[in-house]
């Protein structure tokens, strides 16, 4: 063991279990300075403190080996739970080392430098303090680079190989060869010409982002399923990057770059949807899960173009189990839309669903199936935000800069955000309760009736004995074991 290290860890390390779990270095200060998973973390952590172990070629984990001076663990029942409960720890504490371990991976970034006339849409390695808004991480430099050139003719953005030229006029001349024919845009702008054009591509950058953010979370749910967990890792890191990232760039644009009122948004969406009157008041879904489990669905509320909280709702999936988006859609619908008509209120001006024809037409389905007459109700398509009707309209393709279509897209990532808060504590909570899974003795009825008083693990873990035995079946030996297995085995 390294001589840095106190000896009082050895004992530690040898009483550590041979079981799944995370671990969590901490520094002289009690700070958390590592977070790590583990199939056997009895094996994993006693690797750190071997002598034979120096790290030599590893810079970054001999430094973080010399700063450890203690380091707790919590045991989860299987690997795909510590890669769960790794992830989250590491967004709670954002250890120093977790993040330069991440960040050395070097993934790919778009930047845009916005101190210049015309910005240009370039790849970088490094994000700085620098003005410029970025874009990612990506994980496939392949497809950010085809991405860029589709931009470059779909928008008539810059790419980082042009060199235009200012003319006598003020305006600008974009390119000096045939790309300009190729590229089918207005060679020749003014600097806020331009600049319409470049938020239109960043928009679209956005959506972008926002679908391959969906993709890389099944990738990741997959490369843990198949037990390749080390990939797994990497791609929840992307994940979280790439979330953090999106969340700076809609609040930048939220405050700069949205000046339309409620007002004028809703007149907007009304006209182009053909509404007699104002979409004063629009529900929209959306369904989350991983892989088929933890499926629950969300509904959010705007009201006057705003989002009204206290008419949020949560379902979970009850009729069936398993990954049906089109059935989690029609039973949601049909739940929500019984319950105010039984209730005798009001249905909402506008239905958004988050998806395509299958999701709106589950939708309607609901509605046949109860006998009652909807709102309009359309779906928003992540692939080109594109509105979709549930009669024989065709599909409508807004401009990225209408306010009309940016509400719909406040009301579709509302939702869509409020639905992962709500798979991600159902997760969190199904990773804590199964602890109790590890305690010897306690049945299937008892542990249902422990979690039915406490409420939760943590309250749980906070009872006293004499609370303990309040519950039905629990003695004062069982009592006793409890608070003892808890105190040892669960950290908040």
């Amino acid at each position: 063991m390294p001589t840095s290290v106190p000896s009082n860890l050895k004992e530690k390390v040898r009483r550590l279990p041979d079981r799944p779990g995370v671990y969590l270095m901490k520094d002289r200060l009690g700070s958390v300075i590592y977070v790590g998973k583990a199939k056997s973390l009895k094996k994993r952590v006693s690797t750190y403190f071997q002598a034979s172990r120096r790290f030599a070629d590893q810079p970054k984990i001999r430094a973080l080996v010399q700063m450890i001076r203690d380091f707790e663990i919590i045991e989860v029942k299987s690997e795909p739970e510590a890669l769960l409960l790794e992830g989250k720890l590491i967004k709670k504490w954002k250890p120093k080392y977790n993040t330069d371990f991440v960040d050395d991976k070097r993934f790919l970034l778009v930047r845009v430098d916005m101190t210049r006339d015309l910005p240009r849409f370039t790849l970088a390695r490094f994000k700085k303090e620098d003005g410029a808004r970025y874009f990612g991480p990506f994980a496939h430099a392949q497809h950010i680079r085809k991405t860029l050139s589709e931009m470059r003719r779909r928008f008539g953005i810059l790419l980082g190989d042009a060199s235009p030229r200012r003319l006598e006029d003020g305006r600008f001349r974009l390119y000096d060869d045939v790309r300009s024919e190729i590229y089918g845009h207005e060679n020749v702008v003014t600097v806020e010409g331009y600049l319409e054009r470049l938020e239109e591509a960043c928009q679209f950058l956005e959506g972008k982002s926002r679908e391959w953010l969906e993709e890389l979370k099944v990738e990741m749910a997959e490369q843990a399923s198949a037990r390749n967990y080390e990939k797994a890792a990497e791609l929840r890191d992307i994940v979280f990057s790439l979330e953090a990232s999106l969340k700076k760039t809609r609040k930048f644009k939220r405050e700069v770059q949205v000046p339309n009122t409620g007002q004028e948004s809703m007149a907007l969406l009304g006209k182009e949807l053909q509404l007699a009157e104002l979409p004063r008041v629009i529900e929209c879904f959306d369904i989350s899960h991983i892989s088929g489990t933890f499926v629950v669905a969300s509904m959010v509320q705007f009201v006057d173009g705003k989002p009204n909280k206290t008419g949020y709702r949560r379902f979970k999936i009850k009729s069936f189990e398993g990954n049906d988006d089109f059935r989690s859609m029609e039973e949601v619908v049909g739940r929500r839309y019984r319950r105010l008509n039984e209730e005798g209120k009001g249905f909402p001006d506008l239905i958004v669903i988050d998806g395509g024809r299958g999701q709106v037409g589950a939708a309607i389905k609901a509605f046949l199936l109860l006998d009652l007459e909807p709102p309009l109700v359309i779906g928003l398509a992540k692939k080109h935000e594109t509105i979709i009707f549930a009669d024989e309209r065709p599909p409508l393709q807004l401009p990225l800069n209408h306010a009309g279509l940016q509400l719909l897209q406040r009301c579709r990532d509302e939702a869509h955000r409020f639905a992962n808060t709500f798979n991600a504590d159902l997760r969190s909570k199904r990773i804590r309760e199964s602890i109790l899974d590890d305690f010897s003795g306690l049945g299937p009825k008892r542990k249902a009736s422990l979690l039915d008083e406490f409420g939760s693990i943590d309250r749980l873990k906070a009872a006293s004995i004499t609370e303990l035995r309040t519950v039905e079946g629990i003695g004062l030996e069982t009592a006793t074991r409890l608070k003892r297995f808890l105190d040892e085995h669960y950290t908040r």
